[in-house]
């Protein structure tokens, strides 16, 4: 027989490794919900006070696109005031999209592995029977 080294642990051919190597477990690692929204909600929050401040200091008011978020965002006007309403409506927004795409990620992530582990032990027991 020959031997597998993974990660430094050898393991015959026959013996299956539960552990996977550290990339890999890093890879399907689940992401933190609310540090994730709390970091995507910190950027848009800061993307729309950005924006605006820049806005205010270039003069640019006259394009007048940048006052459509007043639609969505209640308070928010091409101000100073706005600016800091934008960046708490901001935050407010990227921290549910955030939160729900970590959300959606994660389950999508639980169900693949699911069903890969699944698949995996049909194959393995599939020609159970021939045995017998």
């Amino acid at each position: 027989m020959s031997e597998i080294r993974v990660n430094g642990v050898a393991a015959d051919d026959g013996e299956t490794l539960d552990q996977l190597p550290k990339s890999a477990s890093l890879l399907f690692a689940p992401l933190d919900k609310r540090a994730f929204g709390i970091a995507i909600g910190a950027a848009v929050g800061f993307l729309i006070l950005g924006i605006t401040l820049l806005d205010l200091l270039e003069g640019l008011q006259s394009v007048g696109g940048l006052s459509l978020l007043g639609q969505y965002f209640a308070g928010y006007s091409v101000s100073f005031a706005g600016a800091l309403i934008g960046l708490v409506w901001g935050f407010a927004a990227g921290f549910c999209a955030g939160w729900f795409v970590a959300f959606i990620r994660n389950l999508v992530l639980a169900v693949s592995l699911f069903l890969l582990r699944e698949r995996a032990e049909l194959d393995e027991t599939r020609d159970f029977l021939d045995h017998i």
